[in-house]
């Protein structure tokens, strides 16, 4: 199994910033894509940033210009850096990754962090 830990949300006022971070642990042969989801009240999850083994992050609309994303595959992390903050971005953020947990075979799992919650106040 494979567990992800997402840290770093809280409350910040509009225009500030914030930085996740989601730390991946467990039976990992290969760490592939990784990526932050968010799910605010009444809506449903949204992808906000992903970023491949290698190659480029891939943004939301809404977020790019704002967030970027980045990866210690070192430390099997994935990181978000949140600026310029809108309450719009209130929400409940989830890592995601993508691994395969073993060398006997090539299929891979989606795996989802417990979420960390971002308040942004206006």
């Amino acid at each position: 199994q494979v567990q992800l830990v997402e840290s770093g949300g809280g409350l910040v006022q509009t225009g500030g910033s914030l930085r996740l971070s989601c730390v991946a642990s467990g039976s990992i042969f290969r760490m592939n894509g990784m990526g932050w989801y968010r799910q605010a009240p009444g809506k449903e999850r949204e992808l906000v940033a992903s970023i491949p083994t290698g190659g480029s992050p891939n943004y939301a609309d809404s977020v790019k210009g704002r967030f970027t994303i980045s990866r210690d595959n070192a430390k099997n992390t994935v990181y978000l850096q949140m600026n310029s903050l809108k309450p719009e971005d209130t929400a409940v953020y989830y890592c995601n990754a993508n691994v395969r947990t073993t060398i006997m075979s090539y299929a891979t799992n989606n795996y989802w962090g417990q979420g960390t919650r971002v308040t942004v106040s206006s």
